[in-house]
């Protein structure tokens, strides 16, 4: 499949490992680089939904700098939004059980931005996904981050672990986009756009 992207060397320019899971299971070949330094800041009044794209655009825009002519360097970004609050990565233990204990119960939006660049072209989108948390006890909230440590995770959790079984109630959108990477929109565009 996607023979039209067998002319280059696919980059997937990120140290998460649930990014290379979700690429891997699209079936291409690929490999792994990471740039260090680069600024994730973003301007202050941009909307909390714009974020994400914004920030895998500038990601792809370093990387497009040593970018061979046979490149295709994907970069994404994932964040997590409520009541127009960016939750990103917790900087702490605290921190995760704090943003676990404003998560739950409510619905929120992930947002993850994918730019997919190669030297003639580059592709931008965001896809979103809403996620319904049934109530959590703060004492559940402090067991899930001891154990699963979620501080290189948005808004502290990952989906497909022990909190994703015990307190997401509904996700509205797709699943692999609040890991990480929206690897069925992604697999479109890979087909559609090049």
């Amino acid at each position: 499949m996607l023979d039209n992207i067998r002319k280059y060397d696919v980059v997937l320019a990120s140290k998460s490992p649930r990014r290379k899971e979700l690429l891997g299971m699209l079936d291409i070949p690929f490999e792994i680089k990471v740039k260090e330094g680069i600024d994730e800041s973003y301007p202050a009044d941009m909307p909390a939904i714009e974020v994400a794209e914004f920030l895998a655009r500038l990601k792809g825009k370093a990387y497009a700098e040593d970018m061979n002519e046979n490149e295709m360097v994907i970069t994404a970004d994932t964040i997590v939004i409520l009541d127009g609050k960016i939750y990103g990565k917790p900087h702490s233990e605290e921190d995760a059980v704090d943003m676990l204990m404003q998560l739950q119960g409510r619905t929120h939006t992930v947002a993850s931005g994918v730019c997919v660049a190669t030297k003639e072209k580059i592709v931008n989108f965001t896809t979103t996904t809403e996620v319904s948390f049934a109530p959590l006890t703060r004492e559940e909230a402090a067991w899930y981050v001891e154990k699963y440590r979620p501080l290189d995770k948005a808004g502290a959790y990952g989906i497909q672990e022990w909190i994703g079984c015990a307190a997401v109630a509904r996700i509205d959108g797709s699943f692999y986009n609040v890991m990480g990477l929206p690897v069925h929109q992604l697999y479109n565009v890979l087909k559609d756009e090049f």
